[in-house]
Order: C-alpha cells, then structure tokens, then sequence
C-alpha cells in the first residue's frame, strides 16, 4: 500500500504570484519578490559567503525540477518536468492560509489584521491580556519584528513583568515573555486563555514567543507554540484518517490545525525535524501520510533577511534530502512545497506573496504545470486512495 510523505519547507517561494501587486511590506508591494530567484542570484554574485561560499549548491532540489518550476512560476517556457508550481486564492500570506489550502480549504473568510498604529490593539485585547496574564499592563502593543522588540523591551519586560504584545502584516497576535522570569507554562496558560477572544476576530493565530538570556542576549527558544483557529472543514489529515490510516506530523504543523487529524506529532528544531522524518520514512506505516514544517527557513533566515543563512540551509536540506530519498520505498510519493514566500533581499521583515513549488517523486502522472494550493491535497488524496472530506 502507498504512502504520502508532504514536506512544507516554510516560505520558500518562487516569485510570480499573479497577484503580489494586492500584498504590501511596509507599504511596498510584493511584486517581484521571488525568495530562491534572488537567494540564488546573491549566491551567484558572491553576495551571499557568510558561513558558505559561490553558487547555490542543491542538486536534489534541481534533479527534482526545481529550476523548471521556478520558470514556470516567471511564465516563462520550462524544461519537461512532472513537478509544479501553485498559486494561492487565500487573501492572506501567512502560515495558516498556506497551509489549510495545501491541505485542500482555502480560507472562506477574510482574516483580521491590526493596524500600523500605536497602539496597534483594541483596549478590550489589553485588558484581556492583562487580567489573564495578573499584570497592570503590558509591552509592545504595536507592529514588531520579534528580535527586535525583544531588543528594544526585554530589559522592560524583566523589570515590571509585563508580557510583549506585538504583530505583524498577517493576522497575528504574539505574545512574548521570558521562560524563566515569567515563567514557560504561564506564557503558554496566558496564550490559551485569549486564543478564543482573538480567534472570534478572525485573528489566525495567538503565537507564544517564549525567550531566555540576559539584557543585550536574549533568544527565542525552541518552545514557541502557535494556537490557531481549527479550520473549518476537514482537511487532508482528517481525510486520511477517516479511511483508516495512520498521519503522523513533524514540526508546528499540529499547532497549525490545532491538532485535528494528526495520530503523531513530533516537533523540534529543523535538525531534529529531519532525524524525525528520517525515521519515519524507514519505519512508517503502509497507507501513511506525513506531513512536515520546516520553519527554519522563515523563523530564522526569511524574517531576518538573513540571505546567506538562507542559503546555507538551502543547502543543508537538499544535502539531507539525498539520504531521504534514497529511502523511500516502492510506492512511496514525497512532495516538496512551500506555503508562501520571505524573500529575504525584500524590503521589511514579513511574507511575501509568491508562487511555490510542488516538486514530487514517485508520482508517475502527468507534468503538474500551474496548479493551485488545493491540487497538493488532491494528489496526496489521489495517491493514498482517500476521498476528501
């Protein structure tokens, strides 16, 4: 019996979203942004040789026609491949909107997003906030990157106690606070406690931002945890389940559907994801499907405008993906996307709309060409045997 194996390597776009012009970083919009087109032309102008030098090296990537899809995504004429590239209806580019139409519903609704103003929240949020967390106020209450207002208020935050409020562009409300001052289990309480206040908005996700250090080194820490609002129709793992098989998660792919539809799931760093995925391929159930987040990319690289961090883990997760494909078994179908872009030579710190690829193996149907997010679910269904929802 098949198995499914469905990797999402977060924000790893392809440009050419046809509609990017709608979709704005810091008021410029996304057209032309194109996350590995221009990560590979930095690579390729020796702009890129922090830690790594020369050319983008991820020959797994391209034998899986990663260069043709990219073509694709431009309109321009590719080389023969089976691989695609997917375009999005969702009005959002973020992680939720990505990945609930990858796994086949686009996001009926408009999402709720905070404005560029401070303060960025409604005093009802603030008051909530600040009764659930027994604190008189908090910090931030604005639009933020998160290593920067860290930077800006965690000395703040170790003095008074008061948690980090700040968003961004996508429809996110995040909390941070620091694992030992404040404390990891009331950071992720205090999240739980105003999820539902801010999900009857149509905010897609309260995210714990959980940090540790001292004033001027602080880091985020691997405990973040994002509540998201439960989609609202069965998707792709609740679809596999109902015909009797097993779906295992790896990474924050549980906290992105709030754990419906999953038997398993398995989180870490991306490291620690790909040992996971490793062992799954190896020891997986017939029938199975798995589903992964890689969100090093975006988390670490993308946000951070990070190019040369980008590409070094470009490259170590196609140095990866080598042994991982050797791996698979007869029958087996891997599928490689994304579920929105971060270029990181972009302007700001957030998403950017684009296109991704939908790079395969072991699908033996015809080329995927232009598809959209949803057609992902409906390959992976195909292929398992099940029926949506």
């Amino acid at each position: 019996m098949p198995r499914a194996f469905l990797v999402v390597m977060d924000s790893v776009g392809i440009g050419g979203a046809p509609d990017a012009d709608a979709f704005f970083n810091a008021d410029v919009p996304d057209t032309g942004a194109n996350t590995l087109g221009h990560i590979i032309k930095a690579c390729a102008d020796e702009q890129a040789n922090s830690g790594r030098e020369g050319p983008l090296m991820i020959p797994n990537l391209t034998e899986m026609g990663l260069p043709a899809v990219m073509a694709l995504a431009q309109g321009r004429t590719a080389a023969h491949t089976l691989s695609g590239a997917a375009t999005e209806v969702s009005q959002g580019k973020d992680t939720p909107s990505g990945h609930w139409e990858l796994a086949g519903v686009p996001v009926p609704w408009d999402w709720h997003y905070f404005p560029k103003a401070d303060p960025a929240f409604p005093d009802e949020i603030t008051q909530a906030v600040c009764a659930a967390a027994g604190t008189d106020g908090i910090l931030g209450n604005c639009h933020a990157s998160g290593t920067d207002i860290l930077a800006r208020l965690g000395a703040d935050h170790l003095r008074t106690g008061w948690p980090i409020c700040y968003t961004s562009v996508d429809s996110v409300f995040q909390i941070a606070a620091h694992e030992e001052a404040f404390g990891l289990d009331r950071l992720l309480d205090l999240c739980v406690t105003v999820a539902p206040m801010l999900h009857d908005m149509r905010v897609g996700r309260v995210i714990a931002r959980p940090f540790v250090g001292e004033v001027g080194a602080f880091e985020r820490t691997p405990n973040r945890r994002d509540y998201a609002i439960t989609p609202p129709a069965p998707i792709l793992s609740n679809w596999v389940q109902d015909a009797g098989h097993r779906v295992y998660g790896v990474g924050k792919v549980g906290d992105i559907f709030s754990y419906q539809g999953f038997d398993e799931v398995r989180k870490g760093t991306d490291a620690a994801l790909m040992d996971h995925l490793d062992d799954l391929v190896a020891t997986a159930e017939d029938g199975s499907l798995t589903f992964a987040n890689f969100v090093e990319f975006d988390s670490l690289y993308g946000h951070r405008r990070d190019v040369a961090g980008y590409a070094r883990h470009l490259e170590w997760f196609d140095a990866r993906l080598a042994f991982l494909r050797a791996q698979l078994r007869q029958g087996d179908l891997l599928v490689l996307t994304a579920d929105h872009g971060n270029d990181p030579t972009w302007i700001g710190t957030d998403h950017t709309r684009e296109r991704v690829p939908v790079l395969v193996e072991g699908y033996d149907g015809p080329p995927l060409g232009l598809v959209g997010f949803t057609d992902v679910a409906g390959l992976v269904a195909r292929h398992l045997g099940v029926s949506p929802g």
